[in-house]
């Protein structure tokens, strides 16, 4: 196996270290699926339980000026998968903030690492190399079905979301207020955060919303009635985690709601697209 990829645009390494930066407030480790196209940071807790996805997803075309990639088996498993400290990986990042370059790749020293070669200038014209070792843990082939893209559901409605400031402001309202929040959208381009408890309830409203054209969409509405509200209650910190922790600044977000099962957003930008999962809460 071998993995060596080096960046030269100082704009790529900080894109990248934001969205490591946004991965980190969310989870402390996750798994980096390395493949010749692309690169996965992956987070799957049980839905069951109640846990969070998250599925983030990078063009290496778009992030590394140089990049080589060898999988287990170049014919018929050409990929790699590696168990990440997520806080490492960003201090070694923050490490080369402005770097002339950095170098990833994938060494042995004793254990696996990731190894970051980082290129800095000094005022006398010359250039030196700092390196960082982050230890990773090599995922045996057997356990990469763990680790595939989550089936999503039909959704009872998909909506492009306000700015993710104003949504931030609203749920760190809410957050004070009650344990849950719910989320609702229609047809008709309106969407709604809400909580509702005995001695109050309190809801914002956002209105001419669009759409985006997702295969997932029900080709008609759930109900004949356009306006009626499609609603999902989550856990408020949860959703909370994600807006404040997030440094992408997505050029677009996309809400998907399944009635009584799953909040999903899709934070999209040129570069990558991060997917987060959040499952209803019954209560």
């Amino acid at each position: 196996m071998k993995f060596r990829g080096k960046i030269f645009d100082i704009c790529n390494i900080h894109n990248l270290t934001k969205i490591i930066a946004t991965i980190s407030k969310l989870t402390k480790n996750c798994k980096l699926r390395l493949t010749a196209q692309k690169l996965y940071l992956i987070f799957l807790e049980h839905t069951v339980t109640g846990g969070i996805g998250v599925w983030c997803e990078m063009s290496q075309e778009n992030l590394f000026n140089e990049y080589l990639m060898e999988g287990v088996n170049l014919e018929t498993a050409n990929e790699i998968y590696l168990s990440v400290n997520v806080e490492n990986f960003l201090k070694c990042l923050k490490c080369s903030q402005n770097a002339k370059s950095l170098k990833i790749k994938l060494t042995r020293k004793g254990s696996p690492c990731l190894t970051f070669e980082v290129e800095q200038p000094t005022l006398s014209g010359t250039s030196r190399k700092v390196m960082h070792d982050s230890a990773v843990e090599l995922i045996e082939r057997k356990f990469w079905g763990d680790f595939a893209e989550p089936l999503l559901p039909q959704f009872g409605v998909s909506i492009y979301m306000p700015p993710l400031k104003i949504v931030k402001n609203v749920i760190e309202r809410m957050k004070n207020l009650s344990n849950h929040v719910i989320v609702g959208a229609n047809h008709e381009g309106e969407m709604v955060f809400k909580i509702e408890k005995d001695l109050v309830n309190v809801s914002t409203h956002f209105e001419n919303l669009t759409y985006p054209g997702l295969k997932t969409q029900p080709r008609k509405p759930l109900s004949c009635n356009s306006k009626e509200v499609v609603e999902v209650k989550v856990d408020v910190k949860k959703l909370a985690q994600l807006l404040s922790g997030q440094q992408i600044n997505p050029t677009k977000v996309i809400c998907n709601i399944t009635p009584d099962e799953m909040l999903h957003l899709i934070l999209i930008n040129e570069d990558m697209s991060l997917q987060y999962f959040i499952p209803s809460v019954v209560c």
